[in-house]
């Protein structure tokens, strides 16, 4: 009886092992995909404040043309 006893802890401390690893194998595919939800997130920010940049550039290059414009038709 003490033998079976023994084998049925080693069993229960064995799927008790095992669904700890399934939890961290979980939880490490979740923190993954968090990561990368957040690079993306990132890299959208960069773009669009090049983008944002790109734009006050070609509006302050406008703005310097209808100067330059109004220079010469005064």
């Amino acid at each position: 009886m003490s033998t079976l006893k023994a084998f049925s802890e080693k069993d229960r401390a064995y799927h008790a092992y095992q669904a700890r690893q399934n939890y961290l194998r979980e939880q490490r595919g979740i923190q993954r995909h968090i990561d990368e939800l957040k690079a993306e997130a990132k890299q959208a920010r960069v773009r669009e404040k090049q983008e944002r940049a790109a734009k006050e550039a070609v509006l302050a290059e406008l703005e310097h043309l209808k100067a330059q414009l109004q220079g010469q038709q005064d």
